[in-house]
């Protein structure tokens, strides 16, 4: 078991290893991680809020334990925030949480690229 700071570090480090994924810190020390400039992972203290696109994904990271739509109205366009402290949901499952969402927001080239494919400049 992890606790949330190893956990976080884990996705962060995974997040950032996906084509053209920047991290930025618009809200102080509160990073996200960007594709084309759009977020595809908020990384809190506690948890992180990924965008499911997929009904049966969202539904599962919803049953975790505390987890819950994203507030600020992000919850009802497909953004789930999911607690990290519990311990109850493997960093892997996290991962591939994180590389829907990032599957969702970055570019078909850039999608291309981390499916082993040839970039499409045209995006």
């Amino acid at each position: 078991m992890h606790n949330s700071a190893t956990t976080r570090d884990r996705i962060r480090s995974f997040a950032l290893s996906l084509p053209g994924a920047v991290e930025e810190f618009p809200w102080g020390d509160r990073p996200v991680v960007k594709v084309n400039k759009k977020i595809f992972v908020f990384l809190g203290d506690e948890g992180i809020s990924v965008k499911l696109a997929d009904d049966e994904a969202r539904g599962h990271a919803l049953a975790v334990p505390g987890a819950a739509p994203t507030r600020y109205g992000l919850g009802r366009h497909g953004w789930v925030s999911v607690p990290l402290g519990t311990g109850d949901t493997p960093v892997e499952l996290l991962c591939d949480w994180v590389e829907e969402s990032y599957r969702t927001i970055a570019p078909r080239g850039l999608v291309a690229v981390l499916d082993g494919g040839p970039s499409n400049p045209a995006g």
